[in-house]
């Protein structure tokens, strides 16, 4: 992304249309793009472009809360229950134990008369039930709804349901796997083209996985779709910020992130019309099919065609974007862009993907990023897997935990240029983790409050998320971008392997996975104050610019530090 290429000291100065032609005119990309519309028709049209596989990607990562589910059941009782008895009968009454207000799933009561019953007679009577529990005989079960899951396809029952758990463990771990090799497709082979690929591999292994005829395959195609497809994110959000000027970043993206929420709103909707996890998988997978055209429609990141040279047709997308947004754009003002570009890779001593001096440089701010993402993504996930208080149908309930995250996507937008991207980002961290302590006190005899509580945290670690992804974009050089942000996130895996494993926590002390939440977002929230600002710093290119963020001048300092300063002061 060789766009944010050392400006001037004037370039606080807007680039006027037409720009004038003198030699201290800004030839940086992030003034062309506020030259050409910082958010105009052709920017549009690209975010619409990104934000199908942006919600594909949303679908494609939480499939597993639907196709993994326990499916609601009870024991069949041979000497009561018929072929077409529903799940509620009248001898459950005294046949089933209860669990809670539900009936037991996996034990029922014994019959005295059972072991001598030749099947003449009618000893479904409640004299005849004791109160002494037994498994289910033989894994028959009488299930409530129509709904077809792995669970009762492959005969995942009681014992053996800690491999529909298992399932969400597999998933992560191909996103952890898939993260960074997505981020070094990203930076070495371009943005499109990881879009492009992982989505159409997403999408193929999907639809295979819907073919599964066992668990084991089940497995095996789920790690290796969410491995392919985990890079989607991530990459649509850094060709957003790549493609829009400064000033329109932070609605570009919230805008973007969006569709994340709209993903999986869609997949609750598609999961509740469409009950059977084949059929769920099919429809969910095959639309995304779509995404084999962005080989061809998706325009490549000219930031990152400069930073890898490709300057002919970071020219040509740029001449196009003029053109649809109809302003001129002087041949000059390219070929300056193209020069100072030229200079640029040439006076740095860095090779074109330096991943090596970017840790050596880098190592404090990337451990405290890959800390604040593993916070981030165990309260996340935490908070919606740990959520007791909404009861009701599971569908519209994972409807509304996504719709609660949408007002937290564009929450940023009211404070991260008005606060820093620091305090914004501290800020939200230590209101989520409040609101988490909030919750114990507040006590399940106030289950209003408290569920105003949880809704409250979960918007605020979602606004804080945004922040994040933001922060981690604007961090790191052009030619690292994608891979050290896939790297923060790939860390975050282990935050949402931890998040299943809290509701455990709670069995030996009910507030447990509240204080973890509230304690971990708490400490990290206070560490993001040791990261550079960024606010209104032009994205940085080489390493050495990267470095120079919220380096104060010294006067001893070379001349192209004083220009990477001066951008960073650009207002």
């Amino acid at each position: 992304m060789a766009a944010s290429e050392a400006p001037p000291a004037d370039s606080a100065v807007e680039v006027p249309s037409p720009p004038p032609a003198n030699d201290s005119e800004d030839v940086t990309l992030d003034a062309i793009l506020k030259h050409l519309g910082q958010f105009g028709r052709f920017q549009l049209i690209i975010f619409v472009l990104i934000c199908l596989p942006m919600m594909f990607h949303a679908m494609f990562s939480v499939t597993y809360v639907f196709t993994a589910a326990t499916v609601t059941h009870r024991c069949n009782i041979a000497e009561c229950d018929l072929p077409e008895s529903a799940y509620y009968e009248e001898h459950t009454e005294w046949s089933i134990p209860r669990n809670g207000k539900d009936l037991d799933a996996c034990n029922r009561y014994t019959n005295s008369e059972l072991p001598q019953w030749n099947q003449s007679s009618d000893i479904c009577l409640p004299t005849l039930f004791t109160k002494v529990s037994e498994p289910c005989p033989d894994n028959k079960f009488v299930f409530r709804d129509d709904e077809v899951t792995i669970s009762n396809d492959f005969g995942i029952f009681c014992d053996d349901e800690w491999k529909l758990s298992m399932v969400g463990t597999i998933n992560n771990l191909g996103q952890f796997f898939g993260i960074p090799i997505g981020g070094f497709v990203a930076d070495r082979y371009g943005r499109s083209f990881s879009i492009a690929l992982g989505g159409i591999m997403g999408a193929v292994l999907g639809v295979v996985r819907s073919f599964s005829p066992s668990y084991g395959w089940f497995l095996v195609f789920e790690f290796l779709d969410n491995m392919t497809s985990s890079t989607l994110y991530s990459t649509c959000f850094v060709i957003g910020i790549e493609l829009v000027g400064p000033r329109r970043r932070v609605l570009a993206c919230s805008v973007i992130t969006i569709f994340y929420a709209v993903g999986e709103v869609a997949l609750a909707m598609a999961a509740k019309a469409f009950p059977n996890w084949r059929i769920l998988l099919r429809i969910t997978y095959m639309p995304s099919l779509i995404l084999l055209a962005y080989f061809w429609i998706l325009p490549e990141s000219v930031r990152w065609l400069l930073s890898q040279g490709k300057e002919e047709r970071a020219k040509n997308i740029l001449r196009r974007a003029a053109s649809v947004n109809k302003r001129e754009l002087p041949e000059s003002m390219l070929d300056k862009l193209v020069l100072a570009n030229r200079d640029k890779l040439q006076q740095s001593s860095e090779s074109r993907f330096p991943i090596r001096e970017a840790f050596k440089n880098f190592k404090w701010r990337i451990a405290n990023c890959s800390f604040c993402w593993i916070v981030h993504v165990l309260v996340y996930y935490g908070l919606s897997l740990n959520v007791v208080l909404l009861d009701g149908d599971k569908y519209n309930n994972f409807a509304y935990i996504a719709l609660v995250e949408i007002p937290g996507f564009f929450l940023p937008l009211l404070i991260m240029d008005r606060f820093g991207r620091r305090y914004s980002l501290c800020g939200l961290m230590l209101a989520s983790g409040l609101c988490c302590i909030g919750t114990i006190f507040a006590g399940a005899d106030q289950p209003v409050l408290q569920l105003v509580l949880f809704l409250v945290g979960k918007l605020t670690i979602t606004a804080s998320f945004q922040v994040l992804y933001f922060f981690a974009s604007e961090i790191y050089p052009t030619n690292l971008r994608n891979s050290l942000l896939s790297f923060c996130s790939m860390m975050g895996r282990f935050g949402s392997m931890l998040a299943p494993q809290t509701p455990l926590l709670a069995k030996y002390y009910a507030s447990a996975p509240a204080m973890l939440f509230a304690g971990a977002a708490i400490v990290s929230g206070l560490l993001t104050l040791f990261f550079p600002e960024t606010t209104n710093v032009i994205l940085p290119t080489t390493v050495q610019e990267a470095d120079a963020i919220g380096v104060k001048k010294k006067p001893s300092q070379g001349k192209d530090l004083d220009l990477v300063v001066a951008a960073s002061q650009t207002q």
